[in-house]
């Protein structure tokens, strides 16, 4: 399994390809620019559209910069105090922990933005704020159920019964990785790698493809349960694609509850940066990114959940019901991750 540390060619060459837009960053971005620099890990239209509308509302450009959240965390610790970054954007909490536990990142001191966020999705120290929640579930097929009454929790993907029916994404995907990190968290790390080497038992096959995929193959007859984010249930159910959405209607979603935690969670989120120069623009993209209207919008395109309680949900998101949350600090998504990786090793998860 490869570590942030294997990256740095990657990171390199990613600098080289950036540095000329650094450059021009530097000499352009001073505090008194009507400019926010965004760091982010996210890749979808709603954010664009987002931006565009902020723009237009405060005359503040918006300029982006995208690559991984490994990266861009590399990026910005050699950047150091130089850094034209004054938000970084996440599509996990666990990297979200990450830098703030390098000192990234400082207080988003606002009772605006803090006001408008469900305390679950927002740092007790304020270094980060969370912009959209997804949880990662079960997914199943409607015509293959037998002993599918055992997938009441996440313990339940580990039972013998699921031999050869199980389907997932890699051990270098974060959102396993942070699941992992959160049952760690939960049950300690001993019965965390007892349960993934049941789980690594039970795949129907190697692991690999995206969630999409691991979906497919449940219609496909390859496995008979999927473990994915939420999203990309809907996203077939949204899909403009009629064998997508035959494939959808095939399927069935499951959310895990053992009665004493939730379903799993976990966020895109954002951080404002200790060596910001646009720290007022900064904060009002923050606001502006939370507020009811760009919540629904982040919500109706990407099918995720808004973290601002006031945003309706989409008739898709409805359709799935509601569910009970786990309560879980999500910093602990990150604080654990060394550990979730090397479980994953030890138990042969590929």
């Amino acid at each position: 399994m490869k570590s942030s540390f294997l990256l740095l060619p990657l990171i390199l060459l990613f600098l080289g390809s950036c540095n000329s837009d650094n450059n021009n960053s530097k000499q352009s971005d001073t505090a008194s620019d009507a400019v926010v620099n965004v760091y982010s890990h996210r890749h979808y239209t709603s954010d664009e559209k987002l931006y565009k509308a902020f723009e237009a509302e405060t005359g503040i450009k918006v300029k982006l910069v995208k690559a991984s959240a490994d990266q861009l965390l590399e990026r910005i610790k050699m950047e150091g105090e130089n850094s034209p970054a004054d938000l970084i954007i996440t599509i996990d909490a666990g990297r979200l922990w990450r830098a703030k536990d390098a000192g990234l990142l400082q207080a988003i001191e606002s009772a605006e933005i803090m006001d408008q966020i469900d305390p679950l999705f927002r740092d007790k120290e304020k270094q980060w704020v969370g912009l959209t929640y997804r949880s990662r579930v079960f997914v199943v097929h409607k015509d293959r159920i037998e002993g599918l009454d055992l997938l009441k929790t996440y313990d339940g993907l580990a039972h013998p019964k699921f031999k050869g029916r199980v389907l997932v994404r890699s051990s270098e995907n974060l959102y396993n990785q942070s699941l992992l990190s959160a049952l760690i968290a939960h049950k300690g790390e001993a019965n965390a790698l007892n349960w993934t080497k049941q789980v690594v038992e039970n795949m129907a096959r190697k692991p690999k493809g995206n969630d999409t995929d691991q979906l497919k193959s449940v219609a496909a007859g390859i496995g008979d349960i999927a473990l994915v984010n939420t999203y990309y249930l809907a996203r077939l159910m949204d899909s403009e694609q009629n064998e997508e959405k035959t494939i959808a209607k095939e399927l069935k979603i499951i959310f895990p509850d053992s009665g004493k935690y939730g379903a799993h969670i976990n966020i895109s989120g954002i951080g404002l940066l200790h060596h910001s120069k646009n720290k007022e623009n900064a904060l009002k993209l923050i606001q502006f990114l939370t507020n009811v209207n760009s919540q629904e919008l982040l919500a109706e395109e990407n099918n995720e959940y808004p973290v601002n309680p006031d945003a309706e949900w989409p008739s898709i998101l409805k359709a799935f019901g509601d569910f009970r949350k786990d309560t879980l600090d999500l910093n602990d998504l990150g604080k654990y991750n060394t550990q979730a990786v090397k479980i994953m090793d030890e138990a042969g998860w590929q």
